[in-house]
C-alpha cells in the first residue's frame, strides 16, 4: 500500500468512528424516555465487550479446552464476588496450568 492510500484509510476510519458518535448527539436533543431504548443503550457496551472477549479467551490458549476451563472458573470466581483483578489472575493461572497438563 502506498502512503497516500494509508492516509485515506486512516481518514475514512476517523470519519466513520466520529460519525457514529456524533450522529446520535445531533439527532437526539432531549432525554430519552423510552425505557426499552434506554435499557438497550445501557447494555450495548457490555454486550460489545463480551462479544470481543469471550472468543479471545478460548482462542488465545494453546488448546480451546484450557481456555474454556479458565472461562468457567472465572465466571464462578466472579459469581462468588471476587473483583476484576483476582478473577483475571485466577483465569491466567488456570489457563496456564491447564495448558501444562492437557
Amino acid at each position: 500500500m502506498e502512503k497516500h492510500e494509508i492516509i485515506i484509510c486512516i481518514l475514512l476510519s476517523i470519519l466513520t468512528t466520529n460519525f457514529i458518535r456524533i450522529l446520535p448527539m445531533t439527532l437526539i436533543k432531549g432525554r430519552i424516555r423510552n425505557t426499552f431504548l434506554r435499557s438497550f443503550l445501557y447494555y450495548v457496551p457490555y454486550v460489545t465487550l463480551a462479544v470481543m472477549t469471550f472468543p479471545a479467551i478460548v482462542e488465545t490458549t494453546l488448546s480451546p479446552v484450557s481456555g474454556a476451563i479458565a472461562l468457567v472458573v472465572g465466571i464462578i470466581a466472579a459469581w462468588c464476588g471476587l473483583g476484576l483483578f483476582p478473577v483475571a489472575c485466577i483465569c491466567c493461572a488456570i489457563a496456564y496450568l491447564a495448558d501444562l497438563f492437557l
